[in-house]
């Protein structure tokens, strides 16, 4: 009796998901919250294959988000933003018309601000290299992950110049760095280099690549100006390629370091990582610095962006002097 060839599996759908994610470069923390975000969808509908649902799927799912889980607007346009990514890059299937569902409402809120004095306080409570990296944040505006992810070459001591690689919209942008972080940056940089040292005398020491790089220069991943400023303690498993070697520091590290130290300095404000970025741009503005000026250092595409900071400058109702003083 003869058999039937075998045929090779076809992958299924969330695997060709995470090909066409890593494909375009997209980070893992991004692949894995669209992957959460079609898994779920498509438990929604009774496991039903999504190339036989459409917009009105769709609309039903993101209805029962806003309504019945009662999620935020920003968590509701995340779970679009994946579900849009399966249809269009994943199935190539165009969805015909608007997507009408029921929005959660996204509330109008000011970023929460730190004083000059609150900053030093807080700054004051963190030691070691999470108080570096907290100085970068506000000296330099830095979101977290920018500053997780410096490399050795990313700094220029010589031209006071901090350089980010591929920030928010994969966009490259040049800030200062603060004259306070400059020694301790100094130190961290030659501490890396021993530590690469090590790695290597123990068969380690290369690190990851930005996309093709690894291709296009293989012996880069053992050269000390791609290290990362701020290593993790461990060596670990790369969740994608499989490869044991130094990662960054997680972003919980930092994360934790600054909720301590913001309760150990008294601030009763919801102070975060990002907070002392939005610090950043509202002392600069405060210290009569151009907007444009603070938009280029922060990164933003749209000066309306910036616009948000001139709401919380340190001149409460607007710079108006309340009646009551006055009397």
């Amino acid at each position: 009796m003869q058999t039937a060839a075998a045929t090779p599996q076809q992958p299924d759908l969330l695997d060709r998901t995470r090909h066409t994610l890593r494909v375009k470069h997209y980070s893992l923390y991004t692949e894995r919250t669209y992957i959460d975000w079609i898994r779920r969808f498509i438990l929604f509908h009774k496991k039903r294959h999504p190339v036989g649902m459409g917009i009105p799927e769709i609309e039903q799912y993101l209805t029962h988000l806003a309504v019945r889980r009662r999620v935020s607007a920003s968590t509701q346009n995340q779970a679009l933003n994946a579900i849009v990514f399966l249809y269009k890059q994943v199935l190539l299937k165009e969805l015909d018309g608007d997507i009408n569902a029921v929005r959660a409402k996204r509330p109008a809120r000011v970023p929460v601000v730190l004083t000059k004095a609150e900053v030093s306080r807080l700054l004051a409570n963190m030691h070691g290299v999470c108080r570096l990296m907290a100085n970068l944040l506000y000296g330099a505006g830095l979101r977290k992950m920018e500053c997780l992810r410096l490399r050795v070459k990313d700094v220029d001591f010589g031209r006071r110049e901090i350089t980010v690689r591929s920030g928010k919209g994969q966009k490259d942008r040049v800030t200062m760095m603060p004259e306070v972080a400059i020694p301790p940056l100094r130190e961290q940089v030659d501490k890396v280099r021993r530590l690469q040292q090590q790695d290597l005398e123990h068969g380690y020491g290369s690190v990851e690549l930005p996309f093709a790089l690894q291709r296009k220069y293989p012996r880069a991943a053992w050269e000390f100006a791609w290290q990362f400023i701020f290593p993790a303690t461990k060596i670990s498993q790369d969740p994608r390629s499989g490869v044991w070697r130094r990662h960054h520091l997680h972003p919980s590290v930092l994360g934790k370091a600054v909720s301590r130290a913001r309760r150990e300095a008294g601030i009763l404000k919801h102070a975060h990582c990002h907070t002392l970025r939005h610090s950043f741009a509202t002392h600069l503005l405060e210290d009569g610095y151009d907007i444009r000026t603070v938009q280029e250092l922060l990164g933003h595409k749209d000066v309306r962006t910036t616009m948000i900071y001139t709401h919380v400058l340190n001149r409460g109702g607007r710079g108006v002097r309340s009646p009551l003083d006055a009397a």
